[in-house]
């Protein structure tokens, strides 16, 4: 077993590669060959692998599955998101997704700092202040946002996707907040 805590990740006991699962050894294989790491929060899940594969199961269908948002726009609401919740991980590493994504490299940094200044549709931008309601103030969301959003074109399916991308970026920046998760050194200078 291996301690993480130099990566900024709580003292858990984390197995070693070797020690690990084949299944997740070439999952674990395969974000190398794809990103060029292993992110840290997979790592800090590596502790207990059914955990592992309960949160990459859930981030792969939300961010990677069939939706009529496409991967910027959900990569787009985690940024919104982990912005209001300061979370440092996830500006970090869906910052430089972002970045990768869109092909601009000012748009990452314009949704970390106030979305409301990115050069993003009315749509988009629709879609982010519910994000961001949502996050802030879920207790407020009445089916006047709701009616909005279809005003601007998304489906009832759609604001599932809204809600269930902002609702899993607000549980994994409290995770990565109360484990003083940090994100890869490598996404900093990605896509810039």
């Amino acid at each position: 077993m291996t301690n993480r805590k130099e990566q900024g990740v709580i003292a858990l006991n984390i197995p070693a590669t070797g020690e690990l699962d084949p299944k997740t050894r070439a999952y674990f294989d395969l974000c190398h060959e794809k990103l060029g790491l292993l992110p840290n929060v997979l790592a800090a899940y590596a502790f207990d692998e059914t955990k592992l594969r309960a949160f990459t199961d859930m981030y792969n269908d939300l961010m990677l599955g069939p939706s009529e948002l496409s991967k910027l726009e959900r990569e787009m609401i985690a940024v919104a998101v982990s912005s209001v919740n300061h979370c440092y991980y996830c500006l970090t590493a869906h910052g430089a997704a972002v970045r990768g994504i869109s092909g601009n490299p000012k748009l990452g940094e314009q949704i970390v700092m106030n979305y409301r200044i990115a050069d993003i549709s009315k749509k988009q931008m629709a879609m982010l202040d519910f994000a961001v309601k949502l996050t802030s103030h879920p207790a407020k969301i009445v089916e006047d946002d709701r009616q909005e959003l279809r005003d601007m074109g998304f489906s009832d399916r759609d604001i599932w996707d809204i809600a269930s991308v902002a609702g899993f970026f607000n549980m994994t920046n409290r995770v990565a907040a109360a484990s003083d998760m940090q994100p890869n050194d490598e996404y900093h200078a990605m896509d810039r």
